[in-house]
């Protein structure tokens, strides 16, 4: 019997745990979103994978959801778009640059898109590498300070 109730404690204090888990990652992701805009003119530093990768994810729902409203409200407009695409502009600017920063590139390594196919793949690669352990030109890694 008193085995019995261990058990049942357990399974409950886990199951909070996981709970509260689960909804501090979720919490976290629009933390990661909401961080680089309002870093949105800070083309320095570092930013690491996880945080471009849900900015990226985020703003993707985020415009799917806008042009399927304006395709309900405003059909043939785009202007709820134009305006959303406007307004991320430069934080997407902005974070791609801290990325690239994290793995030791300069900025300018943005430009390579614009090569014909090739460039876009060459990207999503620099994009996709972990980051450089330890400080680099860029400042500390992100890694090491956010524990």
């Amino acid at each position: 019997m008193k085995l019995k109730s261990i058990r049942r404690d357990i399974k409950r204090k886990m199951s909070i745990y996981l709970v509260d888990y689960k909804k501090k990652e979720e919490g976290e992701r629009m933390n990661y979103y909401l961080e680089v805009l309002r870093r949105y003119n800070d083309f320095g530093g570092r930013s690491d994978r996880r945080q471009y990768w849900i900015f990226i994810l985020v703003n993707f729902a985020i415009s799917m959801a806008i042009a399927t409203v304006e395709r309900i409200i405003l059909p043939e407009s785009g202007i709820l778009s134009g305006v959303y695409a406007l307004f991320i502009l430069i934080p997407g600017i902005a974070v791609a640059i801290r990325r690239l920063h994290d793995i030791g590139k300069s900025g300018w390594m943005q430009l390579v898109m614009f090569i014909p196919l090739i460039g876009w793949i060459w990207f999503l690669i620099l994009m996709a590498r972990e980051g450089e352990d330890g400080r680099n030109q860029y400042g500390e890694s992100l890694r090491e300070t956010r524990f």
